[in-house]
């Protein structure tokens, strides 16, 4: 403790990451205080059954994305995801359309030109979520809307203000970046999800201690302790790497040696990140689309894809998942490309011959942890669930795994390493009593 409050105190003396520190919270607090701002002319009191309807299965995902935002009909009901969904479609179009594949490799340009289609690309992605959203409300709190104004001359300004709440959120979220510490757009979700913690966390005690059998509070400190090791086991995954040595070439000029040296191609046990529980929860919320929110009058088969906790949601969502990871590893890594660059760079793998057996040795490499890691992903994906067997609260089990877990965990370490190099740089320790927060600090075999 003595160590942590030290560490307070240098981050409070260096006046850049001082004002850093202060200008994330500021914008974080403006972000919270968004998402209680109801939309004009709804009624807060009458949206009872939105908020049911948002108490369990997919749509408490969506609640929780938005910070609570989409439950209490707030301007920031839609939150980031847009901006999310519209990245996913610019980075796939990246790897199959030429023309942004060259946009790409235009470095700094094509970053900013890349960056305004993900923006046209969001607005016209709210422009028919916004609506969307809006039927369902109407359809869940149909008396919430003030008398005298009809639900055709409410949806045309509630759609302008919804998309321009989402769009406030990515300005947030850029300012965050540029002026706060760490990704404003990750901190953004990051806040959303956790201001669920606290609510989660005392229904479930006070679940437990209201439970006349079942162990009671044995049973929750056992949750706590599962809760522990899950994050524990995250941490490794997102910080696992295996390393590949590389020589390279040593070339005399004149008196002087260049090259020689000995580096590592550091390959992530987890390379595709959150990006494949991100996809195929997107598909899975498909069945929730056909029925338009109208569980009673589906069939057996689409209540189960639509009920997060039953058996064939999970077998379909593990599957997805395993495909979507080696999906997207193959798409964001490309060893062949890898090898030519090595090789430009008078660079090989000892024992392994330039090009195209450079190439293919690093792809099996690949495929071989990208099989561990895609097995422990779905495992991961599908823990909420598990907790579930538990009888632990719905809430709070979406805090053990899923898309949650890991977009905490990674978002804090990105934070703690942004925060330490500020600490390193002006000669002060770091954040961990032992070792510092490093990437990739852990080796896969």
């Amino acid at each position: 403790m003595k160590k942590f409050i030290e560490t307070l105190k240098n981050c409070w003396k260096i006046e850049d990451l001082r004002q850093r520190l202060l200008i994330t919270l500021l914008f974080t607090a403006i972000y919270r205080f968004g998402s209680f701002v109801v939309l004009p002319g709804i009624n807060p009191g009458m949206l009872e059954k939105l908020q049911s309807q948002t108490s369990g299965g997919l749509m408490s995902l969506l609640d929780m994305f938005s910070g609570g935002a989409f439950s209490n009909a707030s301007i920031f009901a839609l939150g980031i995801m847009p901006y999310i969904s519209a990245s996913i479609v610019m980075q796939l179009l990246a790897v199959a359309v030429p023309y942004f594949q060259k946009m790409q490799r235009e470095g700094e340009s094509g970053r900013k030109k890349i960056q305004w289609y993900t923006r046209v690309l969001t607005v016209a992605i709210l422009v028919f979520q916004a609506p969307s959203y809006l039927l369902n409300l109407k359809m869940q709190a149909a008396n919430a809307l003030a008398t005298g104004i009809s639900w055709t001359v409410f949806m045309i300004p509630a759609t302008i203000i919804l998309a321009a709440g989402s769009m406030f959120i990515l300005w947030l979220g850029e300012r965050i970046t540029d002026k706060g510490v760490g990704n404003g757009i990750s901190l953004i979700i990051m806040i959303g999800i956790i201001a669920r913690l606290p609510q989660a966390f005392v229904q479930e005690v006070t679940s437990r201690l209201q439970a006349i059998s079942g162990g009671g509070l044995i049973m929750f400190i056992v949750e706590i302790l599962i809760l522990y090791a899950v994050v524990c086991a995250s941490i490794l995954l997102v910080q696992g790497t295996r390393k590949i040595p590389v020589q390279y070439a040593k070339r005399l000029v004149g008196n002087k040696q260049y090259g020689g040296a000995r580096q590592y191609i550091p390959l992530k046990l987890f390379a595709a990140n959150v990006m494949p529980i991100i996809f195929a929860q997107a598909l899975m919320f498909i069945p929730l689309a056909i029925v338009r929110y109208q569980s009673e009058n589906a069939s057996s088969v689409v209540q189960q894809l639509m009920d997060n906790r039953s058996l064939l949601y999970n077998v379909v969502y593990v599957i997805l998942v395993i495909a979507f990871t080696y999906f997207y590893t193959a798409i964001t890594l490309n060893p062949t490309q890898m090898a030519e660059d090595m090789k430009r760079n008078n660079g090989f793998i000892p024992g392994v011959k330039p090009g195209k057996d450079t190439a293919e040795y690093i792809d099996t490499v690949m495929s071989r942890i990208t099989l561990p890691g895609s097995l422990f992903i779905a495992f991961i994906a599908i823990m909420p669930a598990l907790a579930g067997l538990l009888d632990v609260q719905q809430a709070f089990s979406q805090f053990f795994g899923g898309t949650s877990l890991l977009i905490l965990v990674g978002v804090v370490i990105d934070t703690l390493q942004q925060i330490e190099s500020h600490l390193l740089m002006r000669h002060y320790d770091g954040l961990l009593n032992s070792g510092h927060t490093r990437q990739g600090g852990v080796a896969a075999y």
